[in-house]
Formats: structure tokens, C-alpha cells, sequence
């Protein structure tokens, strides 16, 4: 999560970050509850998001954040219109590699609850209707930060064409984030009983 908030806070361009999480954790949306994430994620620590959502067990999922600065175009969208955009592009990405989904229509999102067990709209759904993709959003003065996740262990190539689905030019870097500044994240806010437990 610190390592997000850094990269929002420095990157200069459009970025897809994947990663994997250490064996058994979770996380939740910035408006759940400790006491719910808590009760979902028996026997998992869990760390509480910057973004919104529900409650997400990691240990099975394809986890990718989206760092887009101010003045780019998905950055400037209203956040729906932003969450569909990403998630047509995800859609498509997960098609080019075999798997059979939509996009859900209908329901306005609502803060709590696990996040796979009820779809919102524009969340991503298999053959049989069963949610399979979601994510959370904050904006700040620096730009969007879209956390998702990914309920598969993950399909070939999915990265790169999910970067090719929302940018015209894609590259791989290479960046290490400023542990200094990370740690002190970690130590003063997302590893603190504070940020756990405040709404």
C-alpha cells in the first residue's frame, strides 16, 4: 500500500504495477470496518487500502494497481466512467487469453462486504455470472490510483495486454521505490492501529 502511495505521489507517467502478496493476507477499502475485515479474513492479516472496495483475500488473486497522473485522460474522468474504461480494457485483456467474462451492468457500488461475493457495476464476470474482477479508486491533486484485483492466480500475458488495451505505446521499467519514505509510511500510517481501525 505504501509503495502505491509513493509511486502516485512521483510517478511522471501512466503506470501498471503487478504484484503478489506474502502468503496469507487480505485487504479492505478504506471504508470497511476493522471488525468486518476482521470476521472475512480469519487467520490473515490484512491491511486496510487508501482506495475504496470491499474485503479481498490476496492469497489467490492477480493483484494490479494503475497510477495515472493528473491530465491524463482516464485521471480526469468521473470515477464510474473511469472504473468502466479500465475494466473494458481488463475484459478484453482476459478474452485475448481465454477466459469467458463480461462486464456487469447495474448495481451502484456500496462500501463493505467481501468484495467477491456481490458484483457492482462495471465489476467483471465469468460465463456463469460469478464476479471475478473488482477494484477501488482515490484521487488526489497528484492523480488516480486504481487498485484491483483479479480473482485467478492469473493468465498468460495478461499484463501486457492489459497495458496494450489502455495505452498506444507500452514498456517495461524497472523502478525501486524510496525505502526511506516507504518505511516511514508503513511505521506511521498503514502498519498502525490507527489506520486500521479509523473510518
Amino acid at each position: 500500500m505504501a509503495v502505491d502511495q509513493w509511486l502516485l505521489e512521483t510517478t511522471k507517467l501512466p503506470l501498471l504495477r503487478i504484484y503478489r502478496w506474502a502468503p496469507n493476507w487480505g485487504s479492505y477499502g478504506y471504508f470497511v470496518p476493522d471488525a468486518e475485515a476482521e470476521a472475512s479474513l480469519v487467520g490473515l492479516s490484512r491491511v486496510r487500502r487508501w482506495t475504496g472496495g470491499g474485503i479481498v483475500d490476496h492469497r489467490n488473486d492477480w493483484t494490479y494497481t494503475l497510477l495515472l497522473p493528473r491530465g491524463e485522460a482516464l485521471a480526469e474522468m468521473r470515477g464510474a466512467e473511469s472504473y468502466r474504461v479500465i475494466h473494458l480494457a481488463l475484459a478484453d485483456a482476459l478474452r485475448g487469453g481465454g477466459v469467458d467474462c463480461e462486464v456487469a451492468g447495474g448495481s451502484p457500488s456500496s462500501p463493505g462486504g467481501e468484495c467477491f461475493e456481490k458484483a457492482v457495476e462495471y465489476d467483471l464476470l465469468d460465463g456463469r455470472g460469478k464476479k471475478i474482477a473488482g477494484a477501488g479508486q482515490r484521487r488526489t491533486t497528484k492523480g488516480l490510483l486504481h487498485q484491483g484485483s483479479l480473482a485467478l492466480p492469473g493468465v498468460d500475458g495478461l499484463a501486457r495486454r492489459l497495458g496494450d488495451g489502455l495505452a498506444l505505446v507500452v514498456s517495461e521499467v524497472e523502478m525501486t521505490a524510496d525505502h526511506t519514505t516507504v518505511g516511514e509510511w508503513v511505521s506511521s500510517r498503514y502498519g498502525t492501529e490507527e489506520w486500521r481501525c479509523c473510518r
